[in-house]
């Protein structure tokens, strides 16, 4: 516990929450005008992880919303494409599969996603097994009963497991941040991630509410930029559950850029969990709607 304490213990832990929400509507208020454009419009469409995670999901379902990433180049020329495709563990193969886009990612949820409920030995192997299978990237959500026990150290030790697991892919973790009660909570378990070594913090699974939120957003990437000053190490932020509209994008937009700046604003550091913004984005940006995805 020694050494995650003195990890935790550089950084100020305490945060008020009303504090937080008037910083967010500073921000919005100084940012959202400014940046509601069509070019950040066309910049958050390619930083999407084009995102099926349903119990109905069919191979010829995962199969069919691929093939529409492949098309996308040829039927939109003047945008860049999505970022990444996210999908279940057993639907990574045939997402590979069908993927022929160039500069798209597989990204797979794993390790008993959604509750992270499962034995340690269990969350490693499928974790392996998604790599395995294709995925560049795996999206994995932090022991939330560990974390409310108090067993930080335990939550910190599976992430650094599940990221040894992860090997070449990149390793998302999700903190579940509208299941934590304040926004201390969700500095520690951004801070918790950071040191298990998250390629990514990510808000949400989008399975629980609230998902998403734009509290929650400053307070990770406030953590990120705080972690960057001291170290160098740049640190990926995934809000995802609930962003459904090009306001909610252009809103975690101006967050994230007045927080972290234009060296954040690309698919290697910046991302949106998301299946019906990218529709919604394409019409914002055509002026017309369209029903691509």
């Amino acid at each position: 516990m020694t050494t995650l304490n003195h990890f935790l213990s550089q950084y100020d832990g305490k945060l008020n929450d009303a504090d937080v929400q008037r910083a967010v509507n500073e921000l919005l208020t100084t940012g959202f005008d400014k940046n509601n454009t069509k070019e950040v419009y066309r910049t958050c469409l390619s930083l999407i992880d084009l995102t099926s995670l349903n119990a109905t999901d069919t191979e010829e379902k995962i199969a069919d919303m691929v093939r529409k990433v492949n098309l996308f180049p040829e039927t939109f020329p003047e945008l860049d494409n999505v970022a990444a495709i996210c999908v279940y563990p057993s639907l990574t193969p045939i997402a590979r599969k069908t993927l022929s886009a160039t500069g798209v990612n597989i990204a797979a949820v794993s390790a008993g996603f959604p509750s992270s409920q499962t034995f340690i030995e269990a969350k490693v192997a499928e974790v392996a097994l998604t790599v395995q299978a294709g995925a560049d990237e795996v999206d994995v959500v932090q022991s939330l009963g560990k974390f409310f026990s108090g067993s930080f150290e335990e939550v910190c030790e599976e992430l650094s497991e599940l990221k040894a697991a992860c090997r070449q892919a990149h390793l998302k973790v999700i903190l579940e941040s509208g299941a934590l009660h304040s926004a201390q909570e969700v500095k520690q378990a951004s801070l918790i991630a950071i040191a298990a070594g998250a390629d990514f913090i990510k808000t949400s699974t989008g399975k629980t509410d609230p998902a998403a939120t734009l509290e929650a957003a400053y307070v990770m990437c406030s953590v990120i930029r705080d972690y960057y000053e001291k170290t160098g190490i740049k640190i990926g932020f995934k809000p995802a559950g609930g962003i459904v509209s090009t306001e909610d994008a252009v809103k975690f937009y101006t967050i994230v850029n007045a927080l972290l700046g234009k060296e954040w604003m690309t698919k290697q550091l910046f991302r949106f969990g998301a299946s019906r913004l990218a529709n919604n984005l394409l019409s914002s940006i055509l002026d017309r709607e369209v029903v691509f995805f």
